[in-house]
């Protein structure tokens, strides 16, 4: 008898794995799921789908991209924040931290240096500072823009109005970075305080797509409260709103928020997601985070394996950068993160793949 359960056992453990290859393959061909086959995917799939998943992915990013890995030059400019997002470490209600601001000739520096290196694209990232007034913002934008002609610039500021967005991008942003953390409501609710609403995080994302810029959303893997269900959300509305980038990465805590006694999200999970993400959007620009390279040594390098062709070293001052410690063990906070390119291209070219410091447009944007 415990020979026949082991049997049917079996039986039914492979026809899921049956299952979810097939459910990889329509993915693979037509490049869309509905929620119930996100869901059977998010729950039921093992580490040899992963990489069934991973191998099929590879294929489109090669198609799109041949081997070459982009990296953005960031620059963390200010960790001074209005919000108090109960994951975040640079919360407004984290008194310990170390505030910073750079000026206007610091960031500018972080760029001639950049451009000096090679990188053509700049990523300023930051609180929800309202120093950075749009006047202010603008006039920085303008001058990267005239110091600076052939470089990409994106922004990653948060929530503005729509008025907000259109002076930047005519100030001369490209892109817009602004993760919408999770596609429901009700979650979105759990991670954030009152005064944050998801409705809100989506109206700007409509905005920004509206406004002409390449945009990028995103969301953490294994945040609090989090289940297949909301992640399966999470994927159909990547597959809805089809944006030019998605960034991914593990949730890591931080000692200073409400969720710092919370696990990290899973390793593998974000390693399949990003396959998925890559069958979802095959031209997607899809970055292999620091939370991947700070959850595991070559988490980037794992993360370019499972689909990913961007990376995003530091470009800010070093006396700044470990203030900007959005969750704890943050990698790249010192000498060793834009300024060691050799190392960068080392660890690329290990698993067969080219930095290039180019634009890297999405296929079909200027």
């Amino acid at each position: 008898m415990t020979g026949l359960y082991i049997g049917r056992r079996t039986d039914i453990i492979s026809n899921m794995s049956i299952t979810i290859r097939s459910l990889i393959d329509q993915l693979d061909a037509e490049h869309t799921l509905d929620f119930r086959e996100y869901e059977t995917l998010l729950t039921g799939w093992d580490s040899s789908d992963a990489a069934y998943a991973a191998a099929k992915a590879v294929i489109w990013r090669q198609h799109y991209f041949s081997n070459k890995i982009y990296v953005r030059g960031l620059i963390e400019f200010t960790n001074i924040c209005r919000n108090d997002c109960y994951y975040c470490g640079i919360r407004r209600g984290n008194h310990a931290v170390e505030r910073y601001r750079l000026t206007e000739e610091q960031i500018l520096s972080c760029c001639r240096e950049g451009y000096e290196l090679g990188f053509r694209t700049f990523v300023l990232q930051g609180g929800e500072d309202a120093y950075f007034t749009d006047d202010r913002m603008c006039g920085i934008v303008s001058e990267i823009r005239r110091r600076f002609p052939d470089c990409a610039i994106t922004l990653s500021l948060g929530e503005r109005s729509r008025e907000s967005y259109q002076r930047l991008f005519e100030a001369g942003a490209d892109r817009y970075l602004l993760r919408h953390e999770t596609a429901d409501a009700e979650h979105y609710g759990k991670l954030h305080p009152a005064e944050l609403s998801w409705e809100h995080r989506m109206q700007c994302l409509r905005d920004l797509r509206e406004t002409g810029y390449q945009v990028g959303c995103g969301f953490m893997v294994g945040s609090p409260y989090q289940k297949p269900e909301h992640l399966a959300k999470d994927l159909c509305f990547i597959q809805e709103f089809r944006p030019e980038m998605c960034g991914i990465g593990p949730f890591i805590p931080h000692h200073q928020t409400p969720f710092a006694a919370e696990p990290a999200g899973s390793y593998e999970l974000t390693l399949f997601l990003l396959s998925l993400l890559r069958l979802i959007k095959p031209d997607l620009l899809l970055p292999s985070t620091t939370a991947l390279g700070t959850i595991n040594p070559r988490g980037r390098e794992m993360g370019i394996l499972a689909g990913a062709n961007v990376v995003m070293p530091n470009l800010s001052p070093t006396d700044v950068r470990k203030q900007y410690e959005l969750y704890d063990n943050k990698i790249c906070t010192g000498d060793e993160s834009a300024q060691c390119r050799d190392c960068l291209e080392t660890r690329m070219e290990s698993i067969g793949c080219e930095v290039v410091t180019d634009r890297g447009d999405a296929p079909g944007r200027g």
